[in-house]
C-alpha cells in the first residue's frame, strides 16, 4: 500500500497548509502531490496580511517542509510539485533550489519514477481572463475564448519571447513530454483539468461577452484529447475551484483513466487520499 495525498490551489492559505502539514506528520503518506497555485495571489504584495511571510516559499512553505523532513526522517514523503497560473514564474528558481536540497521534487515538464509508476508534471493552462501569463499557452490552436486574453497580450514576471508564444501549444508540449511511452502505469500532475468534463465546470452559466455566451467548460482540449488517446492510469487536476461544488463530482473515469480534481472554492483544505494500486477507494476530505 502506498498512501498518497493530493492537494492543489492552496493559494498561500496558512490555515490550509497547517492542516496539511499536520496530516502529513500524523499519517506519513508515501507521497504528496501539489498541483499548483501554491503561493498567495500575485497581488499579495499589495494585499498581504501581516501573518503571511513576504517570501512565502522560503520563509513558510519550505521552512515547514524542512521541519517535517527533520521530524519524519526516513518516513518523509516524496513531495512532487508544480506551479500554477496564479504563481509568478519569477519564484521558480526557489522551487528548483528546494529540489536541489532534497526538500521537494519540482517536476514541471519532467518525468520521475515513483515505485513502479512514472510521474509526469505539467503546469500550463489554456488562456484565461487574467493578466498574468507566466503559465498560460494556447491549447490546440491560436483560439482564445471570449473574455479571455491571449498569452502574448498579458503580463509576465520574467523575460519571455512573446512572439514565440504564438507558435507554442499545450498539445505540442504533451507530445514532446511523453513521446511514444506506454502510460498505463503513469500519474500526471496537471494544473488544468480536461475540457468538457465534470472537473472543469466554471460558474459561467448565462453569462455573455458582447452577446456571446461563455463556455462553462474552461479546461484544456489538449489534455482531454491526450487522456482519451494515451490513457494514463491517473491524472490529477486543479485550477477550477468551483467545479466540484457545482457538479458534485470530483473524480471521473475517462476510458481507463481516473481523473481527479482537488480544487475547492471554500476556505477549508481539500485533501484527496489515494493509493495508485487501489484507485477505486480514493477519498476526498474537506478539512
Amino acid at each position: 500500500m502506498s498512501l498518497c495525498f493530493f492537494v492543489t490551489d492552496l493559494h498561500g492559505n496558512i490555515n490550509r497548509y497547517e492542516k496539511l502539514f499536520e496530516r502529513i506528520g500524523e499519517e506519513k503518506p508515501s507521497a504528496v502531490f501539489f498541483g499548483g497555485d501554491l503561493m498567495p495571489s500575485g497581488l499579495y504584495a499589495f494585499t498581504r496580511a501581516d501573518d503571511i511571510p513576504e517570501n512565502f516559499a522560503e520563509d513558510y512553505l519550505f521552512k515547514n517542509l524542512i521541519e517535517l523532513k527533520d521530524k519524519l526522517d526516513k518516513e518523509y514523503p516524496r513531495i512532487f510539485m508544480i506551479l500554477g497560473n496564479d504563481d509568478g514564474r519569477a519564484i521558480e528558481p526557489e522551487f528548483i533550489h528546494a529540489a536541489e536540497m532534497g526538500i521537494i521534487e519540482y517536476i514541471h515538464n519532467k518525468k520521475v519514477s515513483f515505485n513502479e509508476f512514472s510521474v509526469f508534471g505539467y503546469a500550463y493552462v489554456p488562456p484565461t481572463p487574467f493578466m498574468l501569463k507566466d503559465w498560460e499557452k494556447y491549447d490546440v490552436s491560436m483560439y482564445v475564448d471570449p473574455g479571455c486574453i491571449a498569452p502574448e497580450d498579458g503580463s509576465f514576471s520574467i523575460e519571455i519571447d512573446k512572439k514565440a508564444l504564438k507558435y507554442q501549444t499545450i498539445q505540442k508540449d504533451l507530445v514532446k513530454l511523453c513521446k511514444d511511452e506506454d502510460l498505463s502505469k503513469s500519474i500526471f500532475l496537471f494544473h488544468t483539468p480536461p475540457y468538457n468534463t465534470n472537473l472543469d465546470y466554471a460558474g459561467l452559466d448565462n453569462k455573455f461577452i458582447e452577446h456571446v455566451p461563455l463556455d462553462v467548460h474552461v479546461g484544456s482540449i489538449a489534455v482531454e484529447r491526450f487522456i482519451k488517446e494515451r490513457q494514463p492510469l491517473l491524472t490529477l487536476h486543479g485550477h477550477v475551484h468551483e467545479s466540484t461544488s457545482i457538479t458534485g463530482i470530483w473524480k471521473e473515469k475517462i476510458g481507463n483513466t481516473l481523473a481527479m480534481n482537488a480544487a475547492h472554492n471554500g476556505p477549508e483544505l481539500s485533501l484527496i487520499r489515494f493509493d495508485p494500486d487501489d484507485l477505486e477507494n480514493s477519498f476526498l476530505e474537506i478539512l
